[in-house]
């Protein structure tokens, strides 16, 4: 039986050995996926070790997405360009690294009817979640693409380095002087209960917030969105089941439906 991991520290709180055996189950895939903790400076030597032993692919979280990115003979575009590596697959020998996250986010804002074609769309953060999304975001064709950081030259950094017209960095006290139709929340704010310094002006009626994060409760940025009179408030579950989705199809080449396991993590959160 094909076997998969996902590697990670911490990776106790890891909800992809459930999401990834229900998509087995689903698709009629004869394979088992687990969870591994693997020590801050044994993942290369981790990663050896797995494909000596026959494991087809592994899953890559925090913190060594990067290093992931390293170990690769072969990357995909999107990998490339995220600059991070969560998706790997161990072929003859081979490593071929690819970014599901992006993609991910993606789709869950189109299965949840969020318009992004000739919208205008402020990314909080530039750190690794930013840098992820935004190749797959432009391939969205919005209107503008604007990143918002506390340190502004790493924001105005990853602009020259996408090269796209209608992409531009702003400080986050431009905000309060423009409106925009989805605002993203990749910094990790929402992970100390914090806020960004982001300015309520910038939320209509017809906005949609979406937080990279999840948790039980609606996380504090999302409240306060609601709170500005947001038309819809979305956490990151659904990104989570979606670049899962996105690297089950990478190694097994079928598309699970995504809305079941969804439907069963949300029940469980609850």
């Amino acid at each position: 039986m094909d076997r998969y991991f996902v590697l990670g520290n911490p990776i106790e709180q890891s909800r992809s050995p459930f999401i990834h055996q229900h998509f087995a189950m689903q698709t009629n895939q004869a394979l088992e996926y687990g969870k591994l903790l693997v020590g801050l400076d044994e993942f290369n030597h981790t990663i050896t070790q797995l494909m000596q032993s026959g494991v087809k692919g592994v899953n890559v979280t925090m913190p060594f997405k990067e290093e992931a990115l390293r170990l690769c003979d072969e990357l995909s575009p999107a990998a490339k360009l995220a600059g991070a590596v969560n998706t790997l697959s161990f072929i003859d020998g081979k490593i071929l690294g690819d970014n599901s996250d992006g993609p991910g986010l993606v789709q869950d804002l189109l299965n949840q009817n969020v318009a992004l074609k000739n919208k205008k769309i402020l990314l909080m953060g530039a750190g690794g979640a930013a840098r992820g999304v935004i190749f797959p975001l432009l391939e969205q064709k919005p209107e503008q693409l604007v990143i918002a950081n506390r340190t502004l030259s790493k924001a105005e950094n990853l602009v020259k380095e996408f090269n796209a017209s209608h992409f531009c960095a702003i400080p986050f006290s431009e905000t309060e002087n423009q409106a925009f139709d989805v605002i993203i929340n990749a910094t990790s704010t929402s992970l100390s209960a914090e806020l960004p310094p982001i300015s309520g002006n910038c939320i209509t009626q017809n906005t949609v917030c979406y937080d990279m994060v999840y948790s039980k409760q609606q996380t504090r940025f999302l409240a306060w969105c609601q709170e500005q009179g947001a038309k819809q408030c979305i956490d990151g579950l659904g990104m989570l089941v979606n670049q899962a989705a996105v690297s089950f199809h990478i190694w097994r080449k079928v598309n699970p439906d995504t809305q079941p396991v969804l439907n069963k993590l949300r029940a469980q959160l609850k």
